[in-house]
């Protein structure tokens, strides 16, 4: 029997791809997110195609403490976990009105929306985490290096937490790790802004003209989430057709 496979986020884009990735090897795979219908949908169609209650979902708002309390409970009773793939979140704060208060808004929203989801999530599993061989991947962006500042800075805190992580679980067998990518096409990410014109600056900016793919992205998290990977840890890998050089 396959490995047991936590995906936040994965109802669409990077999260859909992998989980479907997973689900290919015959890994069993729950999917989170705040969306039943999309998560039931996506859910539906993994099984369909690869093998029936291979992938189970449940839906909470991960940056609630109590509703990812129930998440953990719904997703360890029948056992411990292999891997967290943490990719809840976005940039749900991309504007503010210019006030104090709006900007303090546009701060706590991003914040609770991609740092509290990651590590809430990732903290209620880990006493399950299968030791030695668990991972941990959360999903950060190119936007940690480069802004701008309330989400990229979200994305920043997410490095600290990922080092904070490596150390702390490394001795036990466990690594955990970080994939920052550029402009991938084909998410919800961008929504209303993604239109051509942004969308042919965002590939404009790459060193080899073309956008990334969901798909690309969850082949870089299923090799951090492999046994291969044993010996990476604490590490951010940069995504971006070259858009921006990693550091």
């Amino acid at each position: 029997m396959g490995r047991r496979i936590v995906v936040s986020g994965g109802g669409t884009g990077i999260g859909l791809a992998a989980a479907e990735t997973f689900a290919a090897e015959g890994d069993r795979v729950v999917i989170l997110g705040r969306r039943a219908e999309v998560l039931r949908t996506a859910a539906d169609k993994l099984n369909a195609a690869y093998g029936p209650d291979l992938v189970t979902w449940t839906s909470a708002d991960l940056s609630d403490p109590e509703q990812t309390r129930r998440a953990a409970e719904f997703i360890t009773a029948d056992g411990g976990v292999d891997v967290v793939v943490t990719n809840a979140g976005g940039n749900v704060a991309a504007s503010n009105d210019g006030t104090l208060e709006g900007i303090a808004d546009q701060y706590r929203r991003n914040f609770a929306a991609n740092v509290l989801t990651a590590v809430l999530l990732t903290e209620a599993l880990v006493p399950h985490l299968t030791r030695p061989g668990g991972r941990i991947v959360h999903l950060s962006s190119v936007a940690a290096l480069r802004g701008p500042g309330s989400y990229g800075g979200t994305k920043a805190a997410l490095h600290t937490y990922t080092f904070e992580l490596a150390k702390r679980l490394g001795p036990e067998g466990v690594t955990a790790n970080a994939v920052a990518p550029g402009y991938v096409e084909d998410t919800e990410f961008f929504g209303e802004r993604g239109t051509p014109e942004f969308i042919a600056q965002q590939i404009g900016q790459t060193l080899t003209g073309q956008p990334g793919t969901p798909v690309e992205i969850a082949a870089a998290i299923r090799y951090l989430a492999s046994p291969e990977a044993a010996y990476v840890t604490g590490q951010v890998l940069h995504i971006n057709g070259g858009a921006q050089f990693g550091r």
